[in-house]
This record gives structure tokens, C-alpha cells and sequence, in this order.
């Protein structure tokens, strides 16, 4: 299995989809319980949602693999992004709603992991990051957006019903203010959808360990309640809604673009 599909643009904007994938190789799958070799928790046809983003000049990276397989939003080392708080690891054993993932006895041990993390994690991330460097020689300056989607209510990891976009920067770490403050002022102008910023999602490993404003790199995590384009309960993509929530976030790349080129040296 191939671990990711990269398409490279034209513009300087890289939006990163590291959730997308929900393919899980047959040896691991007979390892787990029946639910989870369904992938569930899987950031469920993002790479669709923002199949616009290519018409833009964005470059967009996915991947093939199930975060079952390996978290690539999680640090390889294993550290907690959330301390004190309910979150899954970079190899996940249990699911969103606290089911176990693998049969009893069939877990993944600390060779087990070694290996996804070389096999799957690695790729992805010498992928992004060159991807990143590319887009850095010959802008100047590039926008990294992390595109999420979780179901709207998950009690393991938040309380009630999660707002409908959620941004993260690592509480401003990964961004410029101007920046977020622009992307922020597209979410305060529309009236369809809530919104959070630098709430329970604040961006993830992939978000806090690339975005690096003064090296000339804005790192921003939209995490999307799944009700807002798909059905949670079927999993099928409902391309009316989809269009909807599409161009709030078509509005918030093309202010990302605006950013990134008013900034190039």
C-alpha cells in the first residue's frame, strides 16, 4: 500500500488531510474487533470536501492508512497533545466511543509500532515537510492548513455538541495574529455555522510542530463537525450541505493565499 498521494500546486498554501485515510492493511484488520476494522473514526471524506482547494493552486497531501494504523497527527515518540485530558495515541487501542479496537491479546507491542511509525509516519511527514520547503524557496512564505472532521458529539473527548468549525493554532503559537485574526474575522462575518478558536481542538502535532510564523510558515487546524456535510450515522456525503460549508472555507484559503503573498519577501 502506498502510504499518501501528494499533488503539488502553484500557489503557496499546503492543505494537509492526515485523517482522510481509512484503509487498514488485512493482517492488522484480523487483529481487531469487527467495528473498528471499519475504520470509524476516520475523518470521513475530507479529501472531497476540499477537492476545491486544488483549483486554488493548493498543494494537498492524504493519506491511504487508517489513523488506526498510525495517528500521523500524533508525535512519534507517543507524548500526550492534550494532558489531563481523554485522547487517542499515536496507535490507537480503543475507539472514539471507548470500545477496544484490537481482540484481547492482539495489541500492538513497542515493535509493532516502530514499525508503522516507519513504515506509514515517516513517509508522510518527509512528504509534508519537503512539500513545505518547496513552496518556502519559491514563495517565501506558505500557509499549511490541517483539514479535520469529527462527529459532533463525542463524550470521550468533549462535552455536548461541538461547535461547527473549530480553529486551532496552538493558542496563536502557529500562526501569525494577523493571520488568525483575518481567517477568525471570515467566521465572525457568517451567521450559519458556530465557531470556536483555540478551544477544545487546538491543533494537533502536525499543527504546533510545523507552523512556524517567524521561519515564514502559518499552521492553522480546522477541525469541522461531520454533521455539517455528511450523515453521521450512514457515513454518506451530502453534497448540498458540503457546498454550503464549502464556501466558508473557501473563504478563509483565499484569505490564507492573501496572507501568505502579502508577507512574501
Amino acid at each position: 500500500m502506498i502510504p499518501y498521494t501528494l499533488h503539488r500546486g502553484t500557489a503557496p498554501l499546503l492543505v494537509s488531510l492526515p485523517h482522510n485515510g481509512s484503509a487498514i492493511p488485512d493482517d492488522m484488520a484480523a487483529r481487531m474487533k469487527r467495528r473498528a476494522r471499519g475504520s470509524v473514526d476516520t475523518d470521513w471524506h475530507v479529501a472531497e470536501l476540499y477537492d476545491f482547494a486544488r483549483d486554488m493552486g493548493a498543494s494537498v497531501i492524504k493519506p491511504f492508512a487508517s489513523r488506526f494504523v498510525v495517528d500521523l497527527n500524533r508525535p512519534s515518540d507517543g507524548h500526550l497533545l492534550y494532558p489531563g485530558k481523554n485522547e487517542t495515541g499515536l496507535v490507537p487501542t480503543v475507539l472514539f466511543d471507548g470500545r477496544e479496537i484490537y481482540r484481547p491479546g492482539a495489541e500492538p507491542d513497542a515493535a509493532d509500532i516502530a514499525d508503522r511509525v516507519e513504515r506509514w509516519w515517516k513517509p508522510y511527514h518527509q512528504a509534508l515537510a519537503g512539500e513545505l520547503a518547496r513552496l518556502k524557496a519559491e514563495f517565501g512564505r506558505v500557509v499549511l492548513w490541517e483539514g479535520h472532521s469529527i462527529r459532533s458529539e463525542v463524550p470521550m473527548l468533549f462535552e455536548g455538541r461541538l461547535p461547527d468549525l473549530n480553529l486551532g493554532t496552538a493558542d496563536g503559537a502557529s500562526c501569525s495574529p494577523g493571520l488568525q485574526a483575518r481567517v477568525t474575522a471570515v467566521l465572525e462575518r457568517q451567521e450559519d455555522y458556530s465557531f470556536a478558536v483555540n478551544g477544545r481542538f487546538k491543533g494537533g502535532y502536525i499543527t504546533r510542530h510545523y507552523g512556524r510564523p517567524a521561519e515564514g510558515v502559518d499552521a492553522i487546524q480546522l477541525e469541522l463537525a461531520q454533521l455539517n456535510y455528511m450523515d453521521e450515522d450512514s457515513f454518506e456525503y451530502l453534497p448540498k450541505k458540503a457546498a454550503q460549508v464549502q464556501m466558508v472555507i473557501g473563504e478563509m484559503l483565499r484569505v490564507c493565499l492573501e496572507g501568505a503573498r502579502a508577507l512574501t519577501p
